[in-house]
């Protein structure tokens, strides 16, 4: 077998994702025969090789798993939690792969969360340059005007918590957003193609309302299709199509959610 980077392997082997195996590396937790390896650049070949994470000896490539869960409000989109609240893990019991989440949703938030072992696609999702269309039903509280929703639609700057508690002024990229169900807190389909802190419920905010309900319910190509509390392992077809999208192939303009129609760029 040709050699790989280690960050590649440890990856592949469903122990963490591509970045934090790099983490590990620059810490020196990783050794490759007895030697430890601190350089990102550092080849071996799974194998051959001995290679062992934080003292225990990396077993070969796990079976890649790919899953969808409908997180509910009140579940922590991360493997464990300091405070004790539950995690989509608890969601996916019983299935024998250690998988892990692709990104976030935050505790208040619902819908879709990919999990998966296969770290080179997790790395690739996450990635800022990935533009992996997402998508979500908001409820807001009050009705925006037009000139907000135009705001939020070419773009707004909010303000994310930075290093050394400083905080940091960003402006959001265009995003693509619809009326979906009038009413005096009416709710918006938003497609984003990133995906910062808490990012909705600021640009929200930022034209004065607030954001009551968020539910992601599209991922590049997958459409949220399993009851809150569940999940259903990816088809081969989905896997492929996401890679592609992943890849920055052949992306596509999200089809209109079922039973609505599309608006006429007025809110």
């Amino acid at each position: 077998m040709p050699e790989e980077r280690l960050q590649k392997i440890i990856a592949a082997a469903g122990i963490t994702s591509r970045r934090k195996a790099e983490e590990l590396i620059t810490s020196g937790l990783v050794a490759v025969n007895g030697q430890t390896i601190t350089q990102l650049g550092a080849k071996a070949d799974a194998q051959r090789d001995h290679i062992r994470v934080d003292g225990k000896l990396l077993r070969q490539p796990e079976r890649h798993v790919y899953l969808m869960v409908n997180k509910p409000r009140g579940y922590v989109t991360s493997v464990t939690d300091p405070e004790k609240r539950p995690t989509v893990m608890d969601l996916v019991r019983g299935v024998h792969a250690r998988v892990y989440p692709v990104g976030r949703l935050d505790y208040a938030s619902e819908g879709m969360v990919l999990l998966t072992n296969d770290g080179d696609l997790a790395q690739k999702l996450m990635h800022a340059s990935s533009h992996v269309p997402k998508t979500y039903l908001v409820k807001v509280a009050g009705k925006p005007s037009a000139e907000a929703i135009a705001r939020l639609r070419s773009g707004v700057t909010i303000e994310l918590d930075g290093k050394h508690g400083r905080k940091r002024r960003v402006r959001t990229a265009p995003a693509r957003i619809r009326l979906a169900r009038d009413a005096p807190n009416p709710w918006y389909e938003l497609t984003l193609i990133e995906g910062r802190n808490r990012q909705i419920r600021r640009m929200f905010e930022q034209v004065g309302h607030h954001v009551e309900k968020i539910k992601r319910v599209r991922y590049g190509n997958l459409e949220l299709d399993v009851e809150p509390g569940r999940f259903r392992t990816l088809t081969v077809p989905e896997v492929q199509r996401l890679k592609s999208m992943a890849a920055g192939k052949g992306r596509t303009r999200p089809a209109p959610l079922r039973g609505t129609k599309e608006g006429d760029g007025k809110a």
